[in-house]
């Protein structure tokens, strides 16, 4: 059985899809059942995983916690466990092409957000991490027009980068080049002024502006009493 991006039976609990239905968590594509079975493309997971087991059957599906034995200390911990495995399950998923896939879907559908830069005319972004590595920085999102990196919107600031990896954005391009955008005819670049040195240069040419239009008043002069001595 494998998931799709369809609605499931609604009278069995599936934790993948209400973690990807959480408010915020819109970036994240659902898993297919049959990459998550596989222990191959778990590899090393194992060991940056305190709640390894428990994590991984609530993910497959295959466990259904009973808060009423645990802990809300302990049931936090688990919790927070299988979203992190999850995460670095995702940023290897994203990569394969029913992985790729599903976020080209997102991505045509603008989920990922826009870019910002006026010239790129709202053209629709994918997300990216500046490290491979977790808990080493959050999402960015990176626009493949202007080729430049925004923040995200402030409720996806806290997803942290590495569950969408360095080459997703470019691998995706890539392999689907049609989906490739065209350069901005035009590149915006913003300037930083600094008022004190703009206060200066300002002074300079209202002085510069001012000795000049005195030096003209004193030829204007001249050239009127020449004009008189002439006649």
């Amino acid at each position: 059985m494998s998931r799709t991006d369809s609605d499931s039976d609604q009278d069995e609990y599936d934790w993948v899809e209400t973690f990807c239905d959480k408010r915020g968590n819109e970036f994240f594509c659902l898993i297919d059942e049959e990459y998550v079975n596989s222990n191959f493309n778990l590899t090393g997971l194992r060991q940056q995983v305190r709640y390894y087991k428990t994590a991984l059957k609530l993910i497959r599906n295959t466990n259904k916690l009973d808060l009423e034995k645990l802990s809300e200390e302990k049931v936090l911990e688990i919790e927070q466990d299988t979203e992190y495995l999850y995460g670095l399950i995702h940023s290897r998923y994203i990569v394969t092409d029913e992985g790729m896939r599903r976020m080209a879907k997102k991505y045509r559908a603008g989920i990922f957000g826009k870019c910002p830069n006026v010239f790129c005319k709202r053209q629709p972004c994918l997300p990216v991490g500046l490290y491979d590595e977790p808990k080493r920085d959050t999402l960015k999102i990176y626009c493949p027009k202007c080729r430049d990196l925004y923040l995200p919107k402030l409720r996806y600031r806290k997803i942290d980068g590495a569950y969408f990896g360095t080459t997703f954005p470019h691998l995706l391009l890539n392999t689907r080049k049609k989906m490739r955008p065209m350069k901005p005819p035009q590149e915006y670049k913003p300037e930083i002024i600094d008022p004190k040195i703009n206060k200066t240069e300002l002074e300079n040419e209202i002085n510069k502006e001012e000795e000049e239009e005195i030096n003209n008043q004193k030829k204007e002069e001249n050239e009127e009493e020449f004009n008189k001595e002439e006649k």
